[in-house]
């Protein structure tokens, strides 16, 4: 990179961080050819002490440890000791009868099936600000019976196939996760910031604390889950840009290479699927992009590695309010600009009736609107996220992890899914009121919801929590709303009905539990 064109990529991520300077703020980090190009942060790690952030300053990169879950598993089958395809049951006995169908690239790929553990405490009552043990993540991950489909059909990201695959690590390696990682990823390569922490009640030296937004102010996040394989560690961007170096030289150690991590392998169907093993492959702009994000009450982080170019962008922030997935792009594409393999920006569809609550026939429910910005929205089980345009003419979600694109045809409007799934999208006129009063259970869950006057209640083995808000549809689909730390969810719920038309069964749908039955008691 010339050095003009670094100061303009200075300037540029420099203008992107003026926002954050008094409060919660985020590190940006873009490296090329081995060398760090650019460190530039803003904002504070600590509102408390009037501390700012450093380029040494350590945050909770949630989902972006995966990745390291899944070199682990690699390392292990390069020795000898496991194999991706082993079946679950095989390293980790006394599970449900699912494990022994699901392999462990299964579980890298999420294409295993398996419903996600934090929908699971949901569905019982359970917030990530709540303290919950690994025990009883454990506990909540062996009741359900049920799965959300058969292994390698399709794709659902689900936390539960990391945390387990770092329990595999620990059974074969016969040391912890935390160690095995210091040892053989963290040590070698030079990750002295870096570290992984199931336990989020031991203080970690240098970790910036995070918030999230409230009106004008902030206020500290709750988050008391353990964690495992699916989100534990702690870094910098110094540390993360080592990482990437290690990706593109091959200096990974035990025998993996770059190229197993973003192998791909398609559905049982044939349709391929862009999850790798812990990290997203997919086309943007004409360049293959490898990437993945982090998630997590107060944190939030992105990942993005251009291998054609050797270049890597990384942005981490303590500001729970931020998308670090745009705002990560934003870097990219202004490290990028000039590039002439670059493709440009598809133009934006049509957005006139793009506005209301759609559903499936198959009872998914979501609402699309257009913001003040003349810029396309969705949301899905009650997350919002923005959609863009594809080359295709289609609308795609602009998430991570997540495969969702709405098509416009002469009879109404499409949603395409994964491994090839598709369906019209119906709309929903107006709410009507729920004729589901009474008490249902479900033992996947070992809980009880108790519906009455447009609220329900959740009795869990964990927690006892409401009332929350739910509305009905349509006389066979209802929302059941729920607060969250990370975000304000919604169950889709198809009410099944006997043959005097009374209500029998909630049949229960989040982001990453399906088919979850709770049958009237």
């Amino acid at each position: 990179m010339r050095d003009l064109d670094l100061l303009r990529l200075e300037r540029r991520v420099g203008l992107l961080l003026i926002p954050l300077a008094e409060g919660p703020g985020a590190v940006v980090g873009v490296a090329r050819d081995g060398e760090l190009l650019l460190r530039r942060q803003s904002g504070l790690a600590s509102i408390e002490l009037n501390q700012p952030i450093t380029p040494q300053t350590g945050f909770r990169i949630a989902s972006v440890s995966k990745q390291f879950t899944t070199t682990a598993i690699l390392m292990l089958a390069a020795e000898g000791m496991l194999a991706p395809d082993d079946r679950l049951a095989k390293h980790l006995p006394g599970l449900p009868a699912w494990a022994a169908t699901v392999t462990l690239d299964q579980l890298m790929r999420n294409t295993a099936g398996l419903r996600d553990m934090f929908e699971l405490l949901r569905a019982g009552g359970v917030d990530l600000g709540d303290r919950v043990g690994a025990a009883q993540m454990d506990a909540a991950i062996s009741r359900s019976q049920g799965v959300n489909f058969a292994a390698g059909e399709r794709f659902l990201y689900s936390n539960t196939n990391f945390w387990l695959l770092g329990k595999v690590v620990e059974a074969v390696s016969r040391i912890s996760l935390a160690d095995f990682l210091e040892n053989r990823i963290f040590g070698p390569l030079g990750m002295t910031r870096t570290r992984h922490t199931p336990d989020l009640a031991v203080p970690v030296e240098g970790l910036a604390t995070g918030y999230l937004p409230r009106g004008e102010d902030f206020v500290r996040a709750s988050h008391g889950f353990a964690l495992g394989g699916e989100g534990g560690m702690v870094s910098g961007v110094e540390d993360l840009a080592l990482w990437a170096r290690a990706l593109s030289l091959n200096l990974l150690g035990g025998g993996v290479l770059e190229s197993q991590l973003q192998e791909m392998q398609p559905f049982s169907n044939g349709t391929p699927n862009t999850y790798a093993r812990g990290q997203e492959v997919e086309v943007w702009r004409g360049l293959k992009l490898v990437s993945h994000g982090g998630l997590w009450p107060g944190y939030r982080t992105a990942f993005l590695r251009v291998p054609a170019r050797r270049l890597t962008v990384i942005f981490i922030a303590n500001h729970g309010g931020l998308g670090a997935g745009a705002m990560g792009t934003a870097v990219l594409e202004a490290a990028l600009e000039g590039d002439s393999i670059l493709h440009p920006v598809p133009a934006m569809p049509k957005l006139a009736g793009l506005e209301g609550t759609f559903r499936t026939e198959a009872g998914a429910s979501l609402d699309l609107w257009v913001d003040e910005a003349e810029k396309p929205m969705a949301r899905q089980h009650g997350v919002a996220f923005p959609l863009g345009p594809r080359a295709d003419g289609m609308l795609h979600a602009l998430r991570g992890g997540f495969r969702f694109a709405i098509e416009r045809k002469p009879e109404g409007l499409v949603l395409h899914t994964d491994a090839g799934h598709s369906a019209p999208l119906l709309p929903v006129a107006e709410r009507i009121a729920l004729d589901c009063a009474g008490r249902f259970r479900c033992d996947d869950v070992a809980t009880t919801w108790v519906v009455a006057d447009g609220e329900w209640s959740v009795d869990g083995p964990l927690a006892k929590a409401g009332p929350f808000r739910a509305e009905g549809l349509t006389t066979g689909l209802a929302r059941f709303h729920v607060p969250g730390a990370l975000y304000d969810a919604w169950w889709d719920v198809r009410l099944e009905r006997d043959t005097a038309g009374a209500v029998a069964a909630l049949l229960v749908d989040g982001a990453r539990a399906r088919g979850l039955r709770f049958e009237r008691v």
